[in-house]
């Protein structure tokens, strides 16, 4: 009498099998947009002490003269909110290029790089990533809210809507400037999107540089095919 034979490791499913897979990574980016597209409209509508409203036919009528000029045709003069005396500022920003304002009306261009990469960051999570990677769907979850809440903006409103400006004020020392003249250490202003961006990078390259240090599942072990059970042991005679 053979027993059975050895079982082969279960193989993780691939997530684009799986329904709690979807789940992480969707539930992830609804959250991250809807927390980029709300924090916008309501820092529009209260830092400059009056709403703001950004039209894009009047973004696209300033750019297409002078792209670095559309905060000042539209957004009024106004003190920045101190939300934590030189950590954090409020103050609004309109951006017609990309991270840092590089690269001022090429809004097509920006539109179309995020659509690809956002592409190829649907293929990483639906052919490199399994069912359980719930750590790299987050990332990927808030890599996607990113990229379409800036999109949103590039699309509806012809530049990006900023506001959050981390260490205002605070310089390097020795009077080095590497970001400007001034010398700020953080001279640039954001939004939740880039914060969420950001975070999401980081998170893969934590990812990468932790890798996987879980041993493959071992099958239990098993009596060989060809053992049989062992004769009982008679009774001894009395």
């Amino acid at each position: 009498m053979s027993g059975p034979g050895p079982s082969a490791p279960r193989v993780e499913p691939l997530a684009w099998r799986s329904t709690g897979a979807w789940c992480t990574l969707l539930i992830t980016m609804l959250l991250g947009l809807a927390a980029d597209l709300s924090t916008k409209h309501w820092a529009f509508r209260s830092v400059a002490g009056r709403p703001v409203t950004v039209l894009r036919e009047e973004v696209l009528a300033i750019a297409a003269v002078d792209p670095k000029a559309i905060g000042r045709g539209i957004i009024p003069p106004h003190e920045p909110v101190v939300v934590i005396p030189h950590v954090l500022n409020f103050t609004l920003v309109l951006n017609p290029g990309a991270v840092f304002g590089m690269g001022a009306g090429q809004r097509w261009f920006f539109i179309a790089f995020t659509a690809a990469a956002m592409t190829v960051g649907l293929l990483v999570f639906a052919r490199a990533t399994r069912a359980r990677d719930h750590w790299t769907h987050v990332a990927l979850g808030l890599l996607l809210a990113g990229g379409v809440g800036n999109v949103y903006d590039r699309l509806f409103y012809g530049c990006v809507r900023d506001f959050i400006h981390p260490l205002p004020g605070v310089r390097f020392p020795f009077g080095w400037s590497p970001f400007g003249s001034n010398g700020e250490i953080w001279p640039y202003v954001s939004n939740v999107a880039d914060a969420l961006l950001i975070v999401g990078i980081g998170m893969l390259f934590l990812r990468v540089i932790r890798g996987d240090h879980q041993p493959p599942a071992q099958p239990a072990p098993t009596a060989p095919a060809d053992a049989s059970p062992a004769p009982a042991t008679p009774p001894a005679d009395p």
